[in-house]
């Protein structure tokens, strides 16, 4: 997952003009977006974090329950506010599943569309990124990726593989909800990258892709070796706008996009091969099947299988929407009223940013003299 500018972003090209409602409108939503992460982060980050002394599992449904609400705010901004419509297509899928989605990445924003699937289905607070590390140093938001456990990475595969496995490795408890999101191009399709991708493909002798950049494929491998036997199934979902990739500011303002397309799908884990060898082979072919969809997309303007998806209840989302306003407000209130409050939250966020810098994780008491040891050895 990274974040930068997408392709050829032109403003004349805008679904909707920015006139001067959108962009008063757009402020207003971006306050309350960092505002509400600010303060939820501030009291409840801290104790999501430190409940995993006693129980990962019993943190991981709090941290889904509560940010799990204030991530449920986007997709009401996006389909509600904003008019965007979210098109899927391809097979069904059941709900809770324990799933690695595979993505293609078009541009800055499409990891935020996976979002609207997964509250459809019951997963928005369990969904976990793998994102580059730089994403981890923004103020605030670094913060909630870690109490999230989104797995950062720096993309050289001599320090990522540990720092992956160790991660992955717990996230093998079959009880835990897990969406685990992957980008397996490792940044986002530019023309310029796509050229050295179809010149590197070429010499050596891999599909020449023209939609897609070729995905690293380590990564991948070691995500289906770490958690295969805690899996059901491997997602793969192809992305897909109308007009133009939109980019951060389009989302906040609401010029773009008028449609997202989601293709999905659905592999039983069973189906993927096991060795690594073949798992890449296998990888790299489901991307020129990506290629092939999106080149079909631009021709025809949809993705095959297209069907109609339930339609995200506005009465729950303002209900969610009111939930995170009225701890907003009480918490600001009391950041504001009592000393004590003050020094709390200010003690808060200095913690916050020291364990996301360090990438500490606690692990449950009875477990710490189990991992010494295996650190020992």
């Amino acid at each position: 997952m990274e974040v930068c500018r997408p392709l050829k972003t032109d403003d004349k090209l805008k679904h909707r003009p920015l006139n001067p409602y959108r962009f008063f409108r757009g402020m207003i939503c971006l306050v309350v977006f960092l505002s509400t992460a600010f303060m939820l982060l501030a009291y409840l980050g801290p104790g999501a974090v430190l409940l995993r002394y006693l129980s990962i599992h019993y943190s991981r449904k709090a941290t889904s329950f509560f940010f799990g609400l204030w991530l449920s705010m986007w997709p009401f901004l996006f389909e509600k506010i904003n008019g965007t419509k979210v098109v899927f297509s391809g097979d069904d899928v059941p709900r809770k599943e324990r799933i690695l989605i595979i993505v293609n990445h078009r541009t800055e924003v499409d990891w935020m569309y996976l979002w609207d699937l997964a509250m459809r289905k019951g997963c928005l607070g369990y969904i976990k990124y793998i994102l580059k590390s730089s994403l981890m140093k923004l103020p605030v938001l670094g913060w909630g990726f870690h109490v999230l456990e989104f797995i950062s990475v720096d993309r050289k595969w001599e320090t990522d593989e540990t720092i992956l496995h160790q991660m992955l490795s717990t996230f093998k408890n079959p009880r835990d909800p897990l969406w685990l999101a992957l980008f397996p191009e490792g940044t986002d399709f530019t023309e310029e990258k796509c050229e050295k991708s179809k010149k590197f493909a070429a010499e050596v002798g891999l599909p020449v892709l023209t939609n897609v950049l070729l995905p690293k494929t380590k990564g991948f491998c070691l995500c289906l070796e770490t958690l295969r036997g805690s899996f059901d199934a491997v997602y793969d979902l192809t992305i897909a706008y109308k007009r133009q990739c939109p980019f951060f500011l389009d989302n906040v303002f609401g010029v773009d996009p008028s449609e997202v397309h989601i293709h999905i799908q659905r592999i039983p884990i069973n189906n993927i091969p096991t060795s690594d060898a073949e798992a890449a082979a296998w990888l790299t072919n489901r991307f020129k099947v990506k290629d092939e969809l999106l080149s079909d997309f631009k021709s025809q303007g949809q993705f095959p299988d297209q069907k109609p998806e339930e339609q995200l209840s506005t009465l729950q989302s303002l209900l969610n929407f009111t939930v995170i306003i009225a701890l907003t407000t009480i918490f600001t209130y009391l950041t504001f009223s009592y000393k004590l409050c003050m020094v709390y939250v200010s003690l808060a966020c200095l913690y916050l940013a020291y364990i996301t810098h360090c990438k500490i994780f606690p692990m449950p008491l009875e477990l710490l003299p189990f991992v010494k040891g295996k650190k020992d050895e």
